[in-house]
């Protein structure tokens, strides 16, 4: 049973991994600012960073304020990574970034559930930051982007000024990826951890262990860099810096204050915000993407829960 945990823990790891490499560089890649290859090495640097100076809050809610942490027996806790990888794969079938997070949290709680055993105050405090953060994130990416765009004449300085100074403005792209691979490690990270707190490693070494797992994904999946995000509304390299400013700052903050959060909501939440501005609310809505978007994010993380409950009548009994 040791052995298929952590296969699938790693798995898991990976995973999320490989997918948040593709959010926080693949703009910079694209535009051929920086090698993919080193790339990775900033983005596993950052998310260790981030895992091991962050990452416990986030770990503590997952391990002990959904379930009790005896209940997540060892059978229970690859069902856990199982249910959650299986919610990964359908969502990466359809094409569209998944939250993690609310999928860890729909595991456990399904297989709390079972044992009718679910902490539902701690449920009720992380649903607001859930639906509130990714609104926060479309609301200040729409203020600050409007201050930019359309261009006119008292905001063309703004463009002058990147112009002239492009170097500087490649550098502040990367900078803003690597802070979020920073904010991933800060939050995301504990979904591997937060099941195995039970166990006779501590909390910081697995943090460590486990965000080196995670950011190793950007090594193993060689997909294309290409994000959702380009399919909704094309992004230049200001407004991706301001995207990244804007997502990582609500991630470190959830992981600050305990939430597991998703950094791919808060991401595509700004990304609607500049769509809203250059396309219009309507013509942002009626895209496909959106709407698979808000279909998956909604039900998958249901779905989920309905699978680990389930499942467990059979793994668990």
């Amino acid at each position: 049973m040791t052995i298929l945990i952590i296969t699938l823990a790693v798995f898991f790891a990976m995973n999320m991994g490989g997918a948040s490499f593709a959010a926080s560089f693949g703009s910079p890649i694209g535009a051929s600012i920086i090698h993919r290859r080193y790339a990775r090495f900033l983005f596993l640097f950052f998310v260790m960073l981030g895992a091991v100076i962050l990452g416990k809050n986030v770990s503590l809610t997952l391990g002990e304020d959904i379930v009790p942490i005896n209940l997540l027996t060892p059978k229970a806790i690859a069902l856990v990574f199982f249910a959650a990888g299986l919610s990964m794969l359908v969502a990466n079938l359809m094409h569209i970034p998944q939250s993690t997070s609310l999928v860890t949290v729909a595991a456990i709680a399904g297989v709390g559930a079972y044992y009718e055993s679910v902490n539902i105050k701690t449920i009720l405090f992380l649903l607001p930051f859930w639906i509130l953060l990714p609104v926060i994130s479309f609301i200040l990416t729409y203020a600050t982007t409007k201050m930019l765009y359309p261009p006119r004449k008292s905001n063309f300085w703004i463009y002058e000024r990147f112009i002239n100074h492009e170097d500087k403005l490649k550098a502040f792209v990367i900078i803003t990826s690597c802070y979020n691979a920073f904010s991933v490690g800060t939050n995301n990270v504990a979904n591997v951890v937060g099941p195995l707190l039970d166990s006779n490693i501590s909390i910081v070494q697995m943090l460590l262990g486990f965000a080196f797992v995670y950011g190793g994904g950007a090594f193993i999946f060689k997909g294309a860099t290409k994000t959702v995000s380009k399919r909704i509304v094309p992004l230049g390299l200001l407004t991706v810096s301001i995207i990244s400013i804007v997502s990582g700052s609500l991630m470190i903050f959830a992981s600050a204050i305990g939430v597991p959060q998703s950094f791919v909501m808060l991401q595509l939440g700004a990304v609607f915000a500049v769509s809203s501005l250059k396309d219009g609310h309507d013509m942002t809505l009626a895209n496909p993407v959106t709407q698979k978007t808000f279909y998956t994010w909604t039900i998958n993380p249901i779905l989920t829960f309905l699978f680990a409950y389930g499942a467990a009548f059979i793994v668990l009994k």
